[in-house]
């Protein structure tokens, strides 16, 4: 069969802005493409909730890809072995409770159950701004990561939801625009961003979950952004309380929306 190129482009361009148009107005939107964020979409999708997920990167997977120090192996424990086994990625029995498992095929199957499930991905794409209603966010500013990176003076488009996950890793990228712009007060202890503190794996894979929670009306922060928000440890190469997060957070989101 001859190809026509102008089809080519034809079919990207409509297909892609097909989704993005179905996608301006969701239930769940997840900002960041790393562990907890894509367990969160996984999850939201899956109970039927219309979601999206922003990544600024090319590549999804946050610090999960790499490993340790680019070792592609990661270390889950054994509170967190059933997420694993939920999404058919092979791990095996380190020592007791220590469990290996591929870093790039977990961060394959996450990705892979979460758009099975029914989560639009958009990749290459920055969350800039949210958009603010009387006391809660109820949407999210976009704009492509290439024009961010170029410092190009190109306005943005936006996109409503219901809830926000914040899910961008040590950055918390969402809450530093909000806390900038709007200067609100956060459900933290002191009201605003406590910062992340240094390697205790131990405490950090507790209080990962612990700290999955709403933290400004409309916004919940999962995985690391939870530490980072509320102030506790980073937790290197082991990956369980990442994974709990944000099946947590996906579980508050359904409950939200459902009135519970």
């Amino acid at each position: 069969m001859p190809i026509d190129e102008t089809v080519v482009s034809r079919a990207i361009i409509e297909t892609y802005l097909r989704k993005l148009t179905d996608c301006l107005e969701l239930d769940a939107a997840v900002v960041g493409g790393g562990p907890a964020g894509l367990m969160a979409a996984y999850r939201l999708a899956r109970a039927g909730v219309k979601t999206a997920l922003f990544e600024r990167k090319l590549s999804l997977g946050g610090g999960m890809w790499g490993g340790g120090m680019m070792f592609n192996q990661i270390v889950v424990q054994a509170e967190a072995r059933a997420l694993l086994d939920e999404l058919d990625i092979a791990s095996q029995e380190y020592a007791p409770g220590y469990y290996t498992a591929d870093a790039v095929a977990c961060v394959a199957a996450l990705l892979q159950a979460a758009i099975k499930a029914g989560t639009n991905v958009f990749n290459l794409v920055s969350v800039e701004d949210v958009m603010v209603r009387e006391g809660r966010v109820n949407g999210l500013v976009l704009n492509w990561t290439a024009v961010e990176m170029a410092r190009l003076h190109v306005d943005p488009l936006a996109v409503s939801c219901r809830y926000v996950i914040e899910a961008t890793g040590h950055a918390t990228e969402v809450l530093h625009v909000l806390v900038k712009k709007q200067d609100v007060t956060l459900n933290t202890p002191s009201g605003k961003l406590e910062g992340e503190r240094s390697l205790w794996a131990e405490r950090a894979e507790k209080t990962t979950v612990e700290n999955t929670r709403e933290i400004y009306p409309g916004v919940l922060v999962a995985g690391m952004s939870a530490n980072a928000s509320f102030g506790s440890y980073r937790m290197g190469p082991i990956f369980g309380g990442m994974l709990l997060s944000g099946a947590k957070a996906a579980d508050q989101v359904i409950k939200a929306l459902a009135g519970k």
